[in-house]
């Protein structure tokens, strides 16, 4: 016992990590359990009490013959990597911007990137529905005063409206992996790249953009990952009647005490989302190998 409590202290063998994965058991490992549990057993309940628990694979059977969950995750999924497209499309410039600026600019980017962070995605999500409301919306007011449009726009309440916050609310976490990536390539490369007359777009097409691909898988990762598994964003700015694969759950087990149909779903969202990583991380991982070789090529 002494020996063991000497190890812990030291640090030495495995025992330093075991508070570690006690707690990963605990918040992970045993509600993982039990919801594969619900989702592939047939539960009979009386009085509040669980009489019994078989093994059966009906659920599941039932969902994947389903049309609406097919429709419900393949727009989950368009919705993920469409919002994953804008954050690399609006973030890489930001990312590039810090690259080029001064340590001043450097830190008020951050300080702009980083304060969203900060804030709660909730009262994010509720400003942009301040944003894009009715005739007394932001946007369908200043269109209005400006005489773009006769009448308000409908855009709260549509998929536009979950597209939008969404970009906005994970947008962060595409920039900081890219400012990650970028501030640690040799500048070297860049002056070469200058000698050699290629211009700035060049230098960024064939010097900057390949070295920036780690950067770009991790917070394509990140940012599909939050995407596909969130239910706040789409059930405030979807309106009720919006449906993926996360409120979908969330209904089941909430609303309509489907616990069975509700596990079965996540289940699926959490597979899907796992392969959907393999592959966002397989594709970096080619691309800058490839990249590598070319370069020694």
């Amino acid at each position: 016992m002494l020996d063991i409590i000497a190890r812990f202290a030291n640090g030495r063998g495995f025992w330093p990590a075991i508070p570690a994965v006690a707690f990963l058991t605990v918040l992970m490992v045993i509600p993982l359990v039990l919801l594969l549990s619900f989702g592939f057993s047939d539960i009979v309940v009386s009085r509040g009490v669980i009489v019994s628990q078989d093994f059966t694979l009906d659920h599941l059977t039932k969902i994947l013959g389903d049309r609406l969950y097919l429709l419900t995750f393949q727009r989950s999924i368009n919705l993920s990597l469409s919002v994953t497209a804008l954050c690399l499309i609006f973030g890489f410039p930001v990312a590039y911007l810090y690259l080029r600026s001064g340590t001043f600019a450097r830190r008020a980017i951050l300080i702009a990137v980083i304060a969203p962070l900060l804030t709660s995605g909730i009262v994010r999500t509720y400003a942009w529905i301040v944003i894009l409301g009715g005739q007394r919306g932001i946007v369908n007011r200043a269109l209005l005063d400006l005489g773009l449009i006769e009448a308000p726009l409908r855009i709260l309440n549509t998929h536009w409206a979950v597209l939008i916050g969404m970009t906005q609310v994970h947008l962060p976490l595409m920039i900081l992996p890219l400012i990650a990536v970028m501030t640690r390539h040799d500048k070297a490369l860049d002056e070469a790249s200058a000698n050699l007359g290629a211009s700035r777009l060049q230098t960024l097409r064939h010097v900057i953009l390949p070295m920036s691909v780690p950067g770009i898988g991790t917070g394509a990762t990140l940012v599909f990952t939050l995407s596909y598994t969130t239910f706040v964003v789409p059930q405030l700015l979807g309106g009720g009647n919006y449906l993926n694969a996360a409120t979908m759950a969330f209904e089941q087990m909430v609303y309509s005490l489907e616990w069975s149909k509700g596990a079965v779903t996540s289940t699926l969202l959490l597979v899907t989302c796992i392969f959907f990583i393999g592959l966002f991380t397989w594709a970096s991982q080619t691309t800058t190998r490839w990249i590598r070789q070319e370069g020694v090529a």
